[in-house]
């Protein structure tokens, strides 16, 4: 659902430039989800569990992704990526200084190793991550609130820069020195950890986020013209990603984690060494059904 199969009606996408040609990584075809990031191992999947039927059917668009999630959670290495980035400034961290933090590759593998990733007094978190009124059980950053920093240090928010507009544009934070790799030695509790990458180290990038390419799950029933139902949001491309350093050694259709974000790959057509690109394959959890179940 949410697509089509029919190759007449996936000619017109293409003739019409209603679409990036035959491997937009929206469309269904081989070309098109390998370079969005599917694997062979989770479309074998897909095709064992719903089986060889004569009969015409309609399948949920959610079971092909839950396959992609299960190879993908079991195989993805996992990186830190912020991709609508917000300054932070850690006012008492020494200016000049970088620390070397290391991270898990993969949380349940610990034969995968670790990685190391550059800590300094600049950083980027995600803007999504701070709220200047935060409701009960937001558990990330606003004034006076304290979250930890995955792998790194935890950090209490002091102060929001906003610009001309209005808009939160840095927040300057203290660090607690004595809570190197997220211990708190004193025991006390914090709920939130968040990721980031280190402002004076990491990679541009362009990510684009795919989503349904159709509104309706079955695009042109009733004698509807399909392509009136195209989802006018099934393509977000985010300019200004910044990425941990050690994804500019990533190989194009390999697969990663950026935690707490979903999986993405390195597009294998559009991306360079000057300016990379990775494709959102599926988010963590099916965000979709949640949208349809709200509205």
């Amino acid at each position: 659902n949410y697509t089509v199969l029919s190759k007449r009606k996936l000619q017109r996408l293409v003739s019409e430039g209603l679409v990036a040609g035959w491997d937009d990584p929206r469309l269904p075809t081989l070309e098109g989800m390998r370079r969005r990031g599917y694997t062979p191992a989770a479309i074998r999947n897909f095709c064992d569990v719903i089986g060889v039927s004569k009969k015409e059917s309609r399948i949920d668009m959610g079971l092909l992704e839950s396959c992609l999630r299960d190879d993908l959670n079991e195989n993805a290495p996992r990186v830190m990526g912020v991709i609508r980035p917000l300054k932070v400034t850690l006012e008492n961290y020494p200016e000049g200084q970088t620390e070397t933090m290391e991270a898990m590759n993969h949380p349940q593998k610990p034969e995968a190793g670790k990685r190391d990733v550059s800590f300094s007094k600049h950083l980027y978190v995600e803007q999504d991550d701070f709220m200047e009124d935060p409701p009960k059980k937001f558990f990330r950053l606003g004034p006076g609130r304290e979250v930890r920093l995955r792998a790194a240090y935890l950090i209490t928010c002091k102060e929001a820069i906003k610009n001309e507009a209005g808009e939160v544009v840095e927040l300057i934070c203290t660090y607690d020195p004595e809570t190197r790799g997220g211990n708190t030695p004193d025991g006390r509790k914090v709920k939130g950890t968040i990721h980031w990458v280190n402002a004076e180290d990491c990679i541009d990038a362009q990510v684009r986020i795919y989503d349904r390419l159709f509104k309706d799950e079955n695009p042109g029933k009733d004698g509807q013209d399909f392509v009136e139902n195209l989802n006018p949001d099934s393509l977000e491309i985010l300019e200004h990603a910044k990425l941990e350093r050690s994804l500019e050694k990533a190989q194009p259709e390999t697969a990663y984690q950026f935690e707490r974000l979903g999986y993405f790959c390195l597009d294998s057509k559009e991306s360079s060494p000057e300016r990379p690109v990775f494709n959102r394959t599926v988010t963590l959890r099916d965000t979709w059904a949640k949208v349809v179940t709200r509205n």
